[in-house]
Formats: structure tokens, C-alpha cells, sequence
């Protein structure tokens, strides 16, 4: 029995299409778990961040708590004995570790001591483990004619690379959420402006908020709790505004915050404030759409060239081709 007879039988093909229903509602049923064991982890994590917020602000108002701002958008996180031991014993904080170090975990959703301390030791691990593997590979696996110098400077190479990759993973942690955070970001805005306008405060409304942009973007739902949590322990509500523009890092943040600041300062009105925000929104969204749709075009050219234009010419000209051989060999 040659192939395309069992692929023309019934039974196989029945036994197809039943393999990849089956493979469907594993996955279906399989990717609703995995978001919802996530949606439970994320909420887990803001009441830890929320009980450690109330007792940090009861120990501060008792006079035995830090003012400093950057402790309240922390998130504790248990880090392995070892990584612990290698960042004190190497003094890695001092080696790798700037001003903008902890803002840059936050910007990535990775808030407190420990995900610093993983953060630092993978700093120092990944180049020595990327050495290693260069070693092994060009002295061992693929020696070749070249001197033993030169494969040492070449795995010297690849370690030197390598030290950029915790860099490089932690700038797209960051560039993912804060895409996830700019897209849901317009729509936040407008529901903030109903609530307000309903008659909510500002705690009220970023909490009914962050339960309903859940299912839209769980980052976003989980800034907005952790604001909201900020908002009723802290004694001054700037603090909280600014964090959130800080864990975000996102300019369109920052600008609404800074009004909401300024509504509070001032007494003007958060409504009007929040109206005006929210119509820029929708403007900046819809000139990103446009940008889109005008950029289209110019992507779309090499793929006509390449793939349209030719098998359109085979099309018009495939039978006057064919009419002109089948007449020479007639002739």
C-alpha cells in the first residue's frame, strides 16, 4: 500500500481529523487552567503585597517603619540559600547593581529582594555557564586545526555575549508587559471616567477597574490592585500615583497620574481630568492605527513581487504560451 492510498482511506482520515479534535480540547481545556492557575497566582501575589503594605504602614505611623517610597511597591519573593550566599560572598549588588536596577525588575513585574538576588546571580552564572559550554564545544566536540589560544578567546567571546542575555530577557519581560499594559491602557481610562463620573471614588473606581480589565490584561489588573492598595495604606496618595507611573514605565501612564496629582493638589476636578485623558487615549490609539494601515502598503510590496506578480504573469500568459507550442508542433 503506497501513501497516497492511506492517505485517500476513510478510516485514516477519520482517524486524522479524531487525533487533532482530541489534541484541540487538550489544548483548550489545558490553556484555560494554565490562565486561570495564573489569574490565582497574580491575585495571590497582591495580598501578600497588600498584608506586607498594611504592616509596613502600621510599624511607619508607630515611628519603627522607613519612609522610603521605594518600599512600598516591593513584593517580597523566597530566593535560594545558594543565590543568596554567591550575590553576599561576590558582592554582586555592588558589581552589577545601579540606581534604576530595582525599577527595571518592577517595569518587568519582578518586585522584591529576591527577584533581585535571582536577577544578580543569573549576572554572573550565565556568562560563566556560556564559557564553559564554548570550551567544551570548540575543545572537544569540533577541536579542529585551530591553536588551544584561539579557542580560549573565542569562548571568551561567547561568555562576554552571554553576559547580555539576563539583559536581554529581562527587556522583553519588560517590553511584553508594558505591550499588554499600553494596549488596555485607553479602555482603562474610559471606565475609570464612568466610574467617577458614577459617583465612585478614586479607590472605589481603580478597584471595580482592575476587576474588570482582568480578563483583558492581567498585568494592568494587578498594577491597579497593587495602586489601589497603596491608596488606601499610605498617608499621602502622590506616593501611589507615582509608583504606578514607576512600575509601568510607560509615558501615557505617567501623564494620567501626573493629572490625577495635580487634581488632588489643586482641587480641580478628577472627572475632567480623567474626560481629558481618556479622549487622548482614544486619539493616540487611533493615530497608532493609522500609522499601522499607512506602513501596510510599503510591507506588503516584496511579498507581491515575490509571490504575487510571477504566478500572475504564469496565469495571462500560460495560455499563450501553450497555444504557440501546441501550433509550432502542428506546423
Amino acid at each position: 500500500m503506497n501513501i497516497v492510498e492511506l492517505l485517500t482511506q476513510t478510516q485514516f482520515l477519520i482517524g486524522v481529523l479524531t487525533a487533532i479534535s482530541a489534541a484541540a480540547m487538550v489544548f483548550t481545556f489545558g490553556s484555560s487552567m494554565i490562565v486561570k492557575q495564573d489569574m490565582r497566582a497574580r491575585v495571590k501575589r497582591v495580598a501578600v503585597e497588600r498584608d506586607r503594605m498594611r504592616a509596613e504602614e502600621m510599624a511607619r505611623l508607630r515611628g519603627g517603619g522607613s519612609a522610603d517610597t521605594r518600599g512600598t511597591v516591593r513584593r517580597g519573593a523566597e530566593t535560594k540559600t545558594y543565590m543568596k550566599k554567591a550575590v553576599e560572598r561576590f558582592d554582586l549588588k555592588r558589581a552589577f547593581q545601579d540606581d534604576t536596577t530595582l525599577d527595571k525588575l518592577a517595569m518587568a513585574g519582578y518586585r522584591g529582594q529576591g527577584h533581585l538576588t535571582t536577577f544578580l546571580f543569573q549576572r554572573l552564572v550565565v556568562p560563566l555557564g556560556v564559557f564553559a559550554i564554548a570550551v567544551f564545544y570548540l575543545l572537544f566536540v569540533v577541536p579542529g586545526d585551530r591553536p588551544v589560544f584561539l579557542n580560549l578567546v573565542y569562548a571568551i567571546g561567547a561568555g562576554l555575549v552571554g553576559s547580555y542575555l539576563p539583559l536581554l530577557m529581562l527587556k522583553n519581560a519588560t517590553q511584553k508587559r508594558q505591550a499588554s499594559i499600553r494596549r488596555s491602557w485607553p479602555d482603562c481610562l474610559d471606565l475609570l471616567l464612568l466610574c467617577v463620573e458614577a459617583g465612585m471614588s478614586m479607590e472605589h473606581a481603580i478597584k471595580r477597574v482592575s476587576r474588570e480589565i482582568g480578563q483583558q490584561s492581567a498585568e494592568l489588573a494587578e498594577e491597579l490592585t497593587l495602586t489601589n492598595a497603596e491608596l488606601s495604606f499610605l498617608e499621602e496618595r502622590s506616593r501611589a500615583y507615582e509608583n504606578l507611573g514607576r512600575r509601568t514605565g510607560l509615558d501615557n501612564v505617567k501623564s494620567v497620574m501626573t493629572a490625577l496629582i495635580q487634581a488632588d493638589q489643586y482641587g480641580t476636578s478628577v472627572g475632567q481630568a480623567l474626560r481629558v485623558m481618556a479622549e487622548e487615549g482614544r486619539e493616540a490609539r487611533m493615530m497608532e492605527a493609522e500609522k499601522k494601515a499607512a506602513a501596510l502598503p510599503p510591507k506588503l510590496t516584496v511579498p507581491l513581487i515575490l509571490f504575487f506578480l510571477p504566478v500572475l504573469f504564469i496565469v495571462i500568459m500560460a495560455p499563450a504560451i501553450i497555444k504557440v507550442m501546441t501550433n509550432g508542433m502542428m506546423g
